[in-house]
């Protein structure tokens, strides 16, 4: 049968309330919930803020994956910035094309 390996050491917390958890830990969020007077527990964490969490739901996961998918079939190519602009000044319509009959109302 497994049993958790349980590590204990004594810390003191200094004049200021902080006691040191180790290098191990800096720089690293972590919990701190105190389950009864005087007994605490801390456990690494990772907080996300609240305007990136729907990016962690799967429907977002779902659209990032199609994105990603789209992007591998149409790989980028050279554009010439003139013609768009020239495209987008006559509306749109590519050269040697005729507008429709319902554009030409």
């Amino acid at each position: 049968m497994d049993t958790l390996a349980t590590k204990t050491s004594v810390k003191i917390v200094g004049s200021n309330g902080q006691i040191s958890l180790g290098k191990e830990f800096a720089g690293r969020q972590v919990l701190v919930e105190e389950q009864e007077p005087g007994v605490w527990l801390v456990r690494p964490a990772m907080v996300i803020p609240e305007t990136e969490l729907r990016l962690h739901q799967p429907q977002a996961r779902a659209e990032l994956e199609r994105a990603l998918d789209w992007a591998k079939r149409n790989p980028p190519k050279e554009s010439d910035p003139d013609a768009i602009l020239k495209r987008l000044k006559d509306g749109g319509r590519t050269a040697g094309k005729k507008g429709s009959a319902r554009s030409e109302r």
